[in-house]
């Protein structure tokens, strides 16, 4: 599961690339490559079973990242950073929000609605181009043999297009398990989830009046937007310890970094969530699949603990920071034993119990 990150030229995705994976750009970079990385999830839950249990090993979940081409007009136009979209699972699309005058704008002025709506029209002009295309081809065939899957297939494609006619991503159309057969090897590109990403100043740093004038676009069109300094991302990244991040933070009247934040909005673009196994050996966030039963996340774990999987003992986290141990949520009985129809729950604390 893979999450591409675009933008113009000079919004910030590069210093966020790097905050995020700890991957240093190098200036002599092709721009066409596309840059792979990992990003640790963060989450303060993580971190306060870590306080709690003291492990000697403890293990983040990691999400893949790609730094994808600049979308500049040769890139556009040679229909690369479209190529290269189509591979991942979900888009971050950062979007510079901030004025200074040492670093130009490729059209001349700082207009982050503008640049939003830009780079999404030419998302949906791809996939129009590529249906329309789809369409002329499937007609000459269906002049020669008349294939029933063709005809099914041909009926699709036409209200696949009458949709992006109307300006609209692919993630709003609903699409049958048959059409999911007939479409799921195309390079549409609307139908991945979207996050967007404003890349402000300091002083805007918490000023979510900003996203008031994305409220409409981001409710149409399904996205999720969120605000971030990459600067003072960058700068937090740089500080040695987590006492001073913590007061560089609280300095900035922040609760969260930016990064715990888009990173939680990169799980709900996927599709997952989290659930924690917990020791003094060891504390690890694992993902899996929003509404996954018990044996599917005993198999991130293990194939056999999936294979041999008997019952999960389940503790909810808050309950957990409630109680202060396992110990005294045994004498509430609210340690809870699951079989194989329990639905995964975010930020659940399982114990898995197999056989093989």
């Amino acid at each position: 599961m893979k999450i591409g990150i675009i933008g113009l030229p000079q919004t910030g995705k590069k210093t966020l690339f790097q905050i995020l994976t700890g991957t240093e750009i190098k200036e002599d970079r092709k721009k066409s490559k596309v840059l792979p990385g990992v990003a640790d999830i963060i989450d303060s839950r993580f971190e306060k079973l870590v306080q709690m249990y003291l492990p000697k090993k403890l293990a983040h979940a990691r999400i893949d990242l790609a730094l994808l081409e600049t979308m500049e007009k040769e890139a556009i136009s040679k229909g690369t950073i479209f190529r290269d979209i189509a591979d991942m699972d979900a888009v971050c699309h950062v979007v510079r929000s901030f004025e200074d005058e040492s670093i130009y704008h490729a059209d001349g002025s700082v207009d982050a609605l503008r640049d939003v709506e830009m780079v999404n029209s030419e998302l949906i002009i791809h996939d129009q181009i590529f249906a329309e295309k789809r369409i002329e081809r499937i007609q000459e065939m269906v002049k020669k043999i008349k294939d029933e899957d063709q005809i099914k297939e041909l009926a699709l494609m036409q209200r696949i297009k009458e949709h992006l006619e109307k300006e609209k991503p692919l993630r709003l159309m609903e699409f049958s398990s048959d059409d999911e057969l007939l479409i799921r090897s195309y390079p549409f590109i609307t139908r991945k989830e979207m996050i967007l990403v404003l890349n402000v100043s300091e002083d805007d740093i918490g000023n979510d009046k900003l996203l008031d004038k994305f409220s409409e676009i981001c409710k149409n069109d399904k996205i999720q937007a969120m605000l971030v300094s990459a600067k003072v991302e960058s700068e937090i990244a740089m500080l040695d310890t987590k006492e001073e991040k913590e007061e560089f933070l609280e300095d900035l009247g922040i609760k969260e970094t930016a990064l715990e934040t888009m990173t939680k909005l990169c799980l709900k673009a996927l599709g997952l969530i989290s659930f924690f196994t917990v020791g003094e050996d060891e504390v690890r966030q694992w993902l899996v699949r929003r509404d996954s039963k018990a044996p599917k996340a005993a198999g991130v774990i293990h194939s056999d603990f999936e294979r041999g999987f008997i019952r999960a003992e389940v503790i909810k986290y808050d309950e957990l920071m409630e109680h202060k141990s396992e110990a005294e949520l045994k004498k509430l009985g609210k340690i809870s034993v699951e079989g194989k129809d329990y639905v995964v729950v975010d930020g659940d604390i399982i114990n898995i119990r197999f056989k093989v």
